[in-house]
């Protein structure tokens, strides 16, 4: 697994960060890990530089200037990992809510089983959430049977922020040309993917509300993802007319 590694993108996950990077690490000596921070306030980076003595050429800190958005966030860190060379490529957040042990049986999924992207799915065997209020579990499982409908794409957990990328699917994807920043990020590069014809596979996992820090969940970026599907779909039913 020396061609994996992990991108998590933190803001303000100083009391999460050096417990996800050794949990991730634990699953396998081989993994690699890039940290995309957005210039923390509470000095996250700082302790990811820190770590990085302990876990030489596997720990990798990228600081961007300013808290820009989390798709904004991937597309820095997709570029950096295609820029060196690995062929599978995660999204993972920092707050436990993606369980590090899952890790491996979405590299299989890939690698053993022949998916271009795998996606850590919360609905693909019903609704595999704990901890989280009942409005937001509602809202996140009909948000996914909304996009669905709309796109057309056959996927339970179209808002899945837990995903396993082949090199090859973030290199057809024009990663300049991705338009939303928040939640509607995740939608629009599956539907990205999925109108190139990629093998997207759903591979079932339990889904934990963070217990440290802050969600950064707000409604612009709910509104950014109802709203932004609709405009998605018809450029993409423009461009094939």
């Amino acid at each position: 697994m020396t061609d994996t590694v992990v991108i998590i993108p933190t803001y303000n996950e100083i009391e999460n960060i050096e417990a996800i990077i050794r949990a991730v690490f634990s699953q396998s000596d081989n993994l690699h890990i890039l940290i995309v921070d957005d210039n923390s306030p509470d000095l996250t980076y700082l302790k990811v530089e820190a770590l990085q003595g302990e876990f030489k050429d596997r720990l990798f800190l990228e600081v961007r200037h300013e808290k820009s958005g989390l798709g904004t966030a991937y597309i820095h860190g997709f570029k950096w990992c295609l820029n060196h060379g690995y062929e599978y490529i995660f999204e993972m957040d920092a707050d436990f809510s993606h369980d590090p042990k899952d890790i491996l049986r979405l590299y299989d999924a890939c690698h053993k089983e022949g998916a271009d992207l795998a996606i850590g799915s919360r609905y693909v065997t019903g609704v595999n959430v704990v901890n989280w209020p009942m409005n937001r579990v509602l809202m996140s499982y009909l948000a996914s049977k909304y996009v669905r409908l709309i796109t057309g794409m056959k996927i339970h957990d179209t808002t899945a922020g837990f995903i396993c990328y082949r090199r090859k699917v973030l290199h057809a994807i024009d990663l300049d040309n991705i338009k939303f920043i928040g939640y509607a990020f995740q939608i629009e590069m599956k539907f990205k993917a999925y109108l190139k014809g990629f093998k997207i596979t759903e591979v079932p996992v339990i889904f934990t509300d963070r217990v440290k820090g802050e969600s950064k969940l707000s409604s612009g970026i709910i509104s950014e993802a109802i709203f932004g599907v609709l405009s998605m779909k018809l450029k993409s039913l423009f461009k094939r007319s």
